[in-house]
């Protein structure tokens, strides 16, 4: 059974937060109950006793959480597992996640934890130091390996040397995002997919020519995702990926800062331009997501930002507005002037962290067992994804996967009258990180366009990985310090200067307020750490 507890509970309870100690991998060894015996590659995990592990639950309102479902069951009667669930509204998970870890009453794992979002909470010693025992954790290892991606995961290392997240991992790129266009206006106008940025522009301007009564562009998030995945074609980060600011360049291999370099000024310009010439819809950046969705599916608009999932809430608003014919298309990311890239690090998902008072628990090394399986094992992978083989799905002579014809994931069986996630729990985010793993697993739960559209964005070079920076725990309270208020300088003015509130010609005046707010001071910071760490 599924154990729920409210967050407010579990802080009054005080079950988690402290210190692992003088814990190492060999140590974990000694804290064997419930765990399996010569655990390796292949193995299903089954615990000896029964096993409980608390889990902060990111609550989509979309499929919610219900205690019946097939997966928790599963899970207790096959692998004599049990989850308690710390409920968290998907609006307020972060808050809620800073919250509980703060208060030194973190759950046992927090999933939906992406690289980069753990590095607050070290200092406190809240987290466990999960680099320390990977030799438990051959599922893990296995694919870094196999993946070439141990490279990648030791960028994520700290000062100390240890690193405190174990990310999703992915054999090949995955993009979440990218432009969504009228793909039966693109055809009618004769478009191919844009190449690059400015071709897209030319689009936009062929449009309005063409449907003066509709805005071409009108985004959604706020322009955050569409500032995220354009960035890498204008040398910055921006929108949804800005993060601590902190870039590198690695032509004179230094860091500098993102939000005032000339990289960030042009990509700003290319979206101020739009809206200036009107190819943008000006509320843009204050609109909620649906009225957005409503302006696309109404024909307001003809070409806004979204997903695969996106895609299939557009095509929905066109059903109950009856627009015959019309095609929410994903297309690819344009590319730039010098090249047609993504941002590195597009094989590391979601993942998440692990409360360090897991280690003083005599069932520490079955709960590494256990997550191990589920996020990195393939039989654990394909379990969370897909269900129970015969129940939920069938595999067919040629090894394909078949959803059973009355359950509907990902609009493959668009009729029918359960959904695999809302009904069965499988191919939930906080138990199968945002995609999956394996390229093929991936793949299979995706309409043929989709994948599609992912084996063009394969052809896409990827940006070298960030060298690793990491801070003294000093460091990290001056960084975040420091951090905290540059952000937010930068998003507002950002906002400004696409908006027209603010000209390009008070560029300058905008660095100098940047250089006030001690953004050379956090630049040496970085730079003084990734000296330290060559």
């Amino acid at each position: 059974m599924v154990g729920l507890l409210a967050a407010g509970s579990l802080l009054a309870t005080s079950c988690g937060g402290g210190d692992a100690g003088e814990d190492d991998g060999a140590d974990a060894a000694d804290r064997n109950a419930a765990a399996m015996e010569d655990f390796a590659v292949g193995d299903s995990f089954v615990a000896t006793e029964p096993l409980e592990l608390s889990v902060l639950y990111r609550n989509n309102p979309d499929h919610g959480l219900d205690q019946d479902w097939m997966f928790f069951d599963h899970l207790e009667e096959n692998h004599n597992v049990s989850l308690s669930i710390v409920d968290a509204p998907l609006s307020d998970f972060e808050q809620r996640r800073s919250l509980v870890i703060g208060a030194g009453d973190m759950p046992d794992f927090v999933p939906v934890t992406y690289p980069g979002q753990e590095v607050p909470y070290i200092s406190g010693g809240a987290l466990l130091p999960v680099s320390d025992y990977l030799e438990h954790m051959p599922h893990f290892t296995e694919k870094l390996d196999a993946w070439d991606l141990r490279e990648d995961y030791e960028a994520l290392y700290q000062e100390d040397g240890k690193a405190y997240i174990l990310p999703g991992l992915l054999e090949d790129p995955f993009q979440h995002f990218s432009l969504v266009v009228r793909g039966d206006i693109w055809d009618e106008m004769g478009f191919e997919e844009p190449e690059t940025w400015e071709e897209f522009a030319d689009q936009l301007r062929e449009v309005k020519e063409e449907y003066p009564d509709a805005v071409p562009y009108s985004d959604r998030w706020e322009l955050q995702s569409t500032l995220n995945f354009a960035s890498a074609n204008f040398n910055t980060v921006a929108g949804w990926g800005y993060g601590d600011g902190i870039y590198f360049d690695h032509e004179a291999e230094e860091f500098i800062y993102a939000g005032a370099s000339e990289e960030y000024r042009e990509l700003l310009e290319f979206f101020a331009g739009l809206l200036d010439e009107g190819l943008m819809d000006s509320e843009t950046l204050t609109q909620d997501d649906r009225t957005a969705e409503q302006k696309f599916s109404a024909g307001s608009s003809l070409a806004i930002a979204g997903n695969d999932e996106s895609t299939q809430i557009y095509t929905r608003g066109f059903e109950e507005l009856g627009t015959e014919g019309a095609e929410a298309r994903l297309i690819p990311i344009p590319g730039g002037e010098d090249g047609d890239f993504v941002h590195s690090g597009a094989r590391f998902d979601s993942g998440l962290a692990i409360s360090s008072s897991v280690a003083e628990d005599d069932d520490f090394l079955a709960k590494l067992q256990f997550i191990d399986w589920l996020y990195y094992s393939d039989e654990g992978l394909e379990f969370a994804t897909w269900g129970v083989e015969g129940e939920t799905y069938t595999v067919g002579e040629n090894g394909e996967r078949e959803l059973d014809p009355n359950i509907d994931l990902n609009s493959l069986n668009p009729e029918a009258e359960e959904h695999l996630v809302r009904d069965y729990g499988f191919s939930n985010q906080p138990f199968l990180h945002a995609v999956g793993s394996t390229t093929d697993l991936v793949h299979s739960t995706f309409r043929p366009h989709v994948v599609e559209w992912q084996e063009k964005m394969h052809d896409k070079e990827e940006l070298p990985v960030t060298p690793p920076y990491p801070f003294t725990d000093l460091e990290l309270e001056q960084a975040g310090l420091l951090q905290t208020t540059l952000t937010d300088h930068v998003q507002t003015a950002s906002a400004q200067f696409i908006l027209g509130q603010r000209s390009f010609d008070d560029w300058d005046a905008y660095v100098a307020e940047l250089e006030n707010l001690n953004m050379q001071q956090l630049v040496d910071l970085a730079n003084d750490a990734y000296e330290r760490a060559q």
